[in-house]
């Protein structure tokens, strides 16, 4: 395993130590019970499930009834709860392949890591590229891999956190998988989500993608520097991800730039401060 210029060999553990990011793989037993138990595009409250077993001239019909997401979802309250008793706040943030998530969190590190603690996970199905690239800010980073999965869960999400230790940590932020499907649809235990819209991508996607702008609490509109080439109307894709969300943050920025970063992180450290307020009490 090749990771930040070094060759690093994997001994079966989970964690493997690499100039300072450390790269955690989930274990065979975990990709195949994730894999064998997710993934409907739309989450029913129910899934029946018909087993039949032939003996002799009978068969025998025995009907399963669970919520598929029931588990995750009280895992995801249970370290929701975990990380308010420690102070952490965790922010989910997603977003397609190449929208600008890992460009938009070193322009958020920049700007926030002189007052707060910060740490990130990245998740992919492979490779340690965002991983090096969130080290070379100086804060705490690990690399994630789901194993072919398109998402993470709760319990991957706890997998991370144990992985990356949270002591003397304000801020961790978990760069989600990129695609704007299956992250939508998992609890991953995050205090607030977050969700990433290029330019180039679009003012359509809250029409196409509805789940993932339902879920976030704030939307960044990126590449905005790239508006006098595409076809993108910001007031547009506003309305249209408001309908779905009504309570959705909308910020333009450029992660090239710096435009709307400022506007950014203000929101960021006022969910935070609100954090630190709400779980003191």
């Amino acid at each position: 395993m090749e990771t930040c210029g070094r060759v690093v060999q994997a001994d079966g553990s989970r964690v493997v130590q690499a100039d300072g990011s450390r790269v955690v793989q989930a274990d065979d037993s975990r990709v195949v019970q994730a894999d064998s138990s997710r993934g409907l595009a739309q989450p029913p409250k129910a899934i029946v499930v018909h087993w039949q077993e032939r003996s002799m001239k009978d068969f025998r019909i025995i009907e399963v009834k669970r919520s598929i997401f029931e588990d995750n979802n009280e895992d995801a309250s249970r370290l929701r709860e975990e990380l308010g008793q420690k102070g952490v706040f965790l922010l989910n943030l997603m977003g397609s392949p190449g929208s600008g998530k890992t460009a938009t969190l070193v322009k958020t590190i920049e700007a926030l890591k002189d007052g707060l603690g910060i740490a990130v996970m990245e998740a992919d199905i492979d490779s340690d590229v965002d991983a090096c690239t969130i080290s070379e800010t100086g804060v705490r980073a690990i690399q994630l891999h789901t194993g072919g999965m398109c998402h993470l869960d709760a319990d991957m999400t706890r997998q991370g956190l144990a992985s990356l230790g949270t002591d003397g940590l304000d801020l961790v932020v978990l760069e989600n998988v990129g695609n704007l499907v299956c992250p939508a649809e998992f609890d991953t235990g995050a205090i607030k989500n977050a969700m990433i819209l290029s330019v180039p991508e679009g003012d359509d996607k809250p029409l196409k993608y509805p789940l993932m702008f339902s879920v976030c609490d704030v939307l960044l509109i990126n590449k905005i520097d790239a508006l006098p080439i595409f076809d993108f109307d910001i007031g547009l894709c506003e309305e249209r991800a408001r309908k779905l969300n009504p309570d959705i943050k909308v910020l333009p920025i450029s992660a090239k730039t710096g435009e709307g970063i400022d506007a950014w992180t203000l929101w960021l450290r006022g969910e935070i401060e609100a954090f630190r307020v709400e779980d003191a009490e």
